[in-house]
């Protein structure tokens, strides 16, 4: 073979090997693993947010995208094994609600991206090492700005019966922003002139047992933790502290409206939507570790006045005033 020719034969050789390589790429399907800790039945409004965000920005599943969904059913303890499948499948990105199935993605892989949905101190929580700059691979849209949304929870329940003394917290020792939040709801309490009894439940099973002791302890009201357990079983919540009388505030909308008496926190259909953005990023190949945490932008103040009436309270005209939606 003339040296010319060689040359030539080596040369389309090594054009055509990049070539080929980025056929390839361009032909691969992105897959993204989405990890919750509840149901499928539970809020499904926020996955479809996140789908309809992600047809806007061109990702279409189905078509040019594949979502593995892996449910916990509410068992956290299954979070880990799922977090290891989305792993063996080698998905691309892992979406994740809350500080449980974050922390869970996060100790199955240092190197798949994450995104995560209304972690509530993802910083505090040793997801991130700060806002503008986490790094490591995970990112995303964090719940709270700050933990005074628990002390403004707990104000709202203050000006809602003014005469309460005594205030139970319900919290899931499984979740980790949780210890902080109640250090946070313990400063609150003294400058409101209340009292806390701390209560804690890994499961529904541990609900009855819970509110027997509010009832033995005569508290006045009832701030339950944002939590996706306790949020999936929101309805058994509002029963039970219908039942005890109990006026009741909550982290997310969906409390109220399976009957709890009001909530005050960030619209998650804005966060989901919100963290589809950021896997529209990652697979375009942005960095986690380069893509700055956002911080809740609407909030949204819930009040049920047929709960209210129920527990023979009148909200004052101010509080609904300001409120984004009353339920009557």
């Amino acid at each position: 073979m003339e040296r010319r020719t060689f040359l030539s034969v080596m040369t389309g050789g090594l054009l055509a090997a990049p070539l080929a390589a980025e056929a390839q790429q361009v032909g691969k399907v992105p897959r993204i693993g989405f990890l919750s800790a509840t149901s499928p039945s539970d809020r499904p409004a926020l996955v479809d947010a996140f789908r309809q965000r992600l047809r806007e920005l061109g990702w279409v599943e189905g078509q040019n995208i594949v979502i593995d969904y892996r449910y916990a059913e509410d068992r956290v303890d299954r979070l880990r094994d799922l977090a290891a499948e989305l792993v063996r499948l080698k998905v691309d990105v892992i979406v994740s609600l809350g500080t449980q199935g974050v922390t869970a993605a996060k100790n199955a892989t240092e190197t798949i991206p994450i995104v995560m949905i209304a972690v509530r101190d993802p910083v505090g929580t040793g997801l991130i090492a700060s806002l503008p700059r986490p790094g490591g691979n995970v990112t995303g849209v964090s719940g709270y700005a700050g933990l005074e949304i628990v002390a403004r929870q707990l104000e709202l329940l203050k000006e809602t019966v003014p005469k309460i003394r005594r205030v139970a917290i319900l919290s899931n020792p499984a979740n980790a922003y949780h210890q902080l939040a109640i250090r946070e709801a313990n400063v609150a309490a003294r400058s409101l002139g209340v009292q806390l009894q701390l209560l804690e439940a890994r499961g529904p099973n541990e609900f009855d047992g819970a509110f027997a002791a509010m009832a033995k302890e005569r508290v006045g009201a009832l701030l339950v933790l944002s939590d996706a357990m306790l949020s999936s079983h929101r309805t058994r919540l509002a029963d039970l502290a219908a039942r005890s009388r109990l006026p009741a505030a909550y982290g997310v909308r969906e409390s109220v409206e399976a009957g709890g008496l009001m909530s005050y926190g960030p619209s998650f259909l804005d966060l989901h939507r919100r963290s589809a953005t950021y896997v529209d990023k990652i697979l375009k190949g942005a960095k986690p570790a380069d893509l700055p945490v956002e911080q809740p932008t609407e909030f949204e103040l819930v009040i049920n006045l047929k709960t209210a009436k129920a527990l023979g309270l009148t909200i004052p005209p101010s509080l609904l005033q300001r409120a984004d939606q009353v339920i009557e």
